[in-house]
C-alpha cells in the first residue's frame, strides 16, 4: 500500500472504526452503534459500502425471535487493516530519523 493509494475503506473515520472494531469479533448493529456513535443510518450506509468492497461480512440469524446481523472483519479487510497500519508505522519512524 502506498500513501497515495489508501483504499477508500480508510478514508472516512466511521468506516475505520466499524473495520477496527471488528478486528475484536463479530459484533450486531447496536454493539458497532455503541462503539461508533454513529447514527443508524450512516453505519448502514457505510457497513453497506464495506461489504461491497469485501472488508466485511455478515452473518443474519434469529435471535429471540428477532432478526440479529452480526458483522465481521473479512480476511481480505484484516490483511488491508495490517498494511494501512503499517504504511502509517512506516510514515512515523521515516519522520522521525
Amino acid at each position: 500500500m502506498e500513501l497515495n493509494n489508501i483504499p477508500k475503506a480508510f478514508s472516512l473515520p466511521l468506516r475505520l472504526s466499524l473495520i477496527s472494531s471488528l478486528v475484536s469479533g463479530g459484533k450486531n448493529f447496536n454493539e458497532l452503534k455503541n462503539i461508533t456513535k454513529a447514527s443508524e443510518g450512516n453505519i448502514s450506509v457505510q457497513l453497506s459500502k464495506l461489504e461491497n468492497w469485501g472488508y466485511v461480512k455478515s452473518k443474519k440469524s434469529i435471535k429471540n425471535k428477532k432478526m440479529n446481523t452480526q458483522y465481521f472483519i473479512t480476511d481480505h479487510g484484516l490483511t488491508q487493516l495490517e498494511e494501512y497500519v503499517e504504511l502509517l508505522e512506516n510514515i512515523i519512524k521515516s519522520n522521525n530519523n
